[in-house]
């Protein structure tokens, strides 16, 4: 049976396809936990997805679900504790659109209690440490586990991608990275957009400052105002980065430097001032940066892959490669010296202590 509409196929960036199966257009049984504004983009894409039927919604305010069911017309059951509806409702597919701190508490409740996929909102953690943790509730439990890095899907990243992959900008050489404030909660999605586009290799080194004469927090997790440094992949790419501060070239995205020319890409696919130096008439197509195709495309790849077996594209595992650079950039600074990757000796979040050592 073939699904309806394009599937994207992660083993080809920016490639579409139709993929066919016997278990193909099944339903699977969706709950949503957190039903604020994150869990709406996610219900953009599970109501354009004929397998999924969200028959339950979570939220410690119930006329916020009430509100958020009639909205989306969604035939599912409200509750304000989400272990009462893992155990009455034993959903195949979970999304957790929380605060940060909850992430990874109620990912592992959802894995244990079943759960065969679970998409969890970005960054992944407040702590290395957490972040680690996902691992092993994946190995022990089985579960498809992703992060919410839908730019990937958006139109413009996924001509990026193509493009790179088939040499039109010859050998990258640079990535010039750019993020509103703050690295774990935005950087992240700078750092997922820079691995994507040089083919998931991880980083080598890193170094980097932070500013912390003032802070800020993003879903109760305190934070830096402006963040710079510099790191390596281990394929000899460079990239510099700038988060948050005055005299950004780009309010977020990646400037890719090529041996044949470069492209400046926002975070949702958009694009800035591009080149091809053999052909300086050359101007990238217009294209979809809304949210609606990225969370349809978010959605869709992760039934694709429960289906299917194949790693999704939002996979933890990629999301571990942004965070695990995102805390060797804090220790960095907390270290005043260059650090290594993998990251080694680090459990908690580097910022923290630093922030601890000024009070």
């Amino acid at each position: 049976m073939m699904m309806d509409g394009p599937a994207y196929c992660p083993g080809d960036p920016g490639k579409f396809e139709m993929i066919g199966g016997e278990n193909m257009g099944r339903s699977f049984r969706v709950a949503m936990i957190g039903c604020g504004r994150r869990g709406r983009k996610h219900a953009l894409g599970l109501k354009a997805d004929s397998r999924c039927e969200v028959v339950a919604l979570v939220d410690i305010k119930r006329d916020v679900a009430e509100e958020f069911k009639k909205d989306f017309e969604f035939d599912a059951a409200i509750y304000e504790d989400y272990k009462e509806m893992l155990k009455k409702e034993k959903p195949d597919i979970v999304t957790v659109c929380l605060w940060t701190e909850l992430h990874l508490p109620i990912v592992r409740d959802c894995a244990e209690a079943g759960v065969k996929a679970i998409l969890c909102e970005k960054p992944m953690a407040p702590t290395w440490g957490e972040s680690l943790e996902y691992d092993r509730i994946v190995k022990q439990t089985g579960c498809q586990l992703t992060f919410g890095h839908q730019r990937r899907f958006a139109e413009g990243n996924l001509l990026v991608r193509k493009w790179i992959k088939e040499g039109l900008f010859g050998k990258i050489l640079r990535m010039d990275l750019y993020s509103p404030r703050h690295l774990l909660d935005c950087g992240t999605h700078t750092f997922d957009q820079a691995l994507s586009f040089n083919d998931e290799i991880p980083a080598k080194w890193v170094i980097g400052a932070v500013d912390i004469s003032e802070t800020i927090s993003y879903f109760d997790v305190k934070a830096e105002i402006m963040a710079a440094g510099h790191l390596v992949f281990q394929n000899g790419v460079r990239a510099n980065i700038q988060v948050g501060g005055p005299d950004m070239d780009m309010w977020g995205g990646v400037r890719v430097v090529g041996s044949e020319g470069f492209i400046e890409v926002f975070w949702d696919g958009n694009f800035g001032k591009a080149c091809l130096y053999n052909d300086p008439t050359w101007q990238p197509p217009e294209v979809d940066s809304g949210d609606r195709i990225q969370m349809e495309g978010l959605i869709r790849n992760a039934v694709d892959a429960l289906e299917t077996g194949v790693e999704p594209e939002l996979s933890y595992k990629k999301a571990l490669r942004a965070a695990e650079i995102i805390f060797a950039f804090y220790e960095s600074a907390r270290l005043h010296r260059r650090i290594e990757l993998p990251l080694e000796g680090v459990e908690g979040n580097p910022l923290y202590m630093m922030l601890d050592s000024q009070n």
